[in-house]
């Protein structure tokens, strides 16, 4: 099948995934120490785990699958699942509604098709490479602001433990942004701050410590929904770059020019 028919299969597999989580989920959901955080996010990524990765291996038999939730850099030639069966599960052990389901199909290191499901938000976004972007069947597009002093922009940790130069590029880079946009957020997960972007609500967003399954998904919606994704020097966006900006068009290279300082 096509990547336009693929999406299809692609979407319900993560929307099973999603609702098995929202099942879970709730308002009231609390952890008190690490121990049981640990527990929680274990559990969650099991439970999505068993119904999204057997549904996506019928559709693609032969794509591989990327397990290492929190690698970086390219995968090389061929067809690969990039998926993150529970983005944001601090959120949703937290009782915060800002989590969700990916799955992108990345093929010769260039993602061509992804759903994210943020069931508590009954919000799926899709989109296939060349094709569009949309919300629940509604095409998505970026914002067209072109003054980075009247943008919204955010950015956030790529996982927990991030090294410390990176906890001192992000720390450095906030503090010259609150000077150049209008407002700056950090949060996490990316993808919700990505499909946030590809959706107008926010700018740009910008993050230096780098996770696939974090960025793929939402670095392609944005791609798609009109918006420019490359990385500090300017130079497009791939799965190999070290950081990534993700913005309107107009926005972009004046992000760059900012942590580039």
């Amino acid at each position: 099948m096509d990547d336009h028919q693929l999406l299809d299969g692609v979407t319900e597999a993560v929307t099973a995934a999603a609702q098995v989580l929202l099942e879970r989920f709730s308002t009231a959901n609390r952890v008190d120490d690490v121990r049981s955080l640990l527990k929680a996010i274990d559990a969650n990524d099991a439970a999505s785990t068993a119904v999204l990765r057997p549904a996506l291996e019928r559709l693609r038999p032969d794509a591989q699958w990327d397990d290492d939730e929190e690698g970086n850099g390219a995968l090389g030639p061929g067809e690969w699942w990039v998926t993150d069966a529970a983005e944001g599960n601090v959120n949703l052990v937290h009782g915060s509604a800002n989590w969700g389901v990916t799955a992108t199909l990345v093929r010769n290191d260039v993602p061509v098709l992804t759903a994210v499901v943020l069931p508590a938000l009954d919000q799926v976004f899709t989109a296939v490479r060349g094709a569009g972007a949309w919300l629940n069947g509604t095409p998505i597009s970026t914002s067209r602001k072109t003054e980075l002093g009247a943008a919204l922009v955010g950015t956030g940790q790529a996982k927990p433990g991030e090294a410390p130069a990176v906890r001192r590029r992000m720390s450095d880079s906030i503090d010259r942004m609150l000077d150049a946009a209008l407002l700056v957020s950090a949060s996490v997960p990316a993808t919700v701050q990505l499909v946030q972007v590809a959706t107008g609500h926010v700018d740009g967003f910008w993050q230096f410590g780098q996770v696939r399954s974090g960025l793929a998904a939402g670095a392609l919606l944005v791609h798609e929904a009109g918006g420019a994704v490359i990385d500090t020097t300017g130079a497009p966006w791939t799965l190999a770059s070290e950081d990534c900006i993700a913005a309107a068009p107009d926005l972009a290279r004046p992000i760059a020019a900012v942590l580039a300082r």
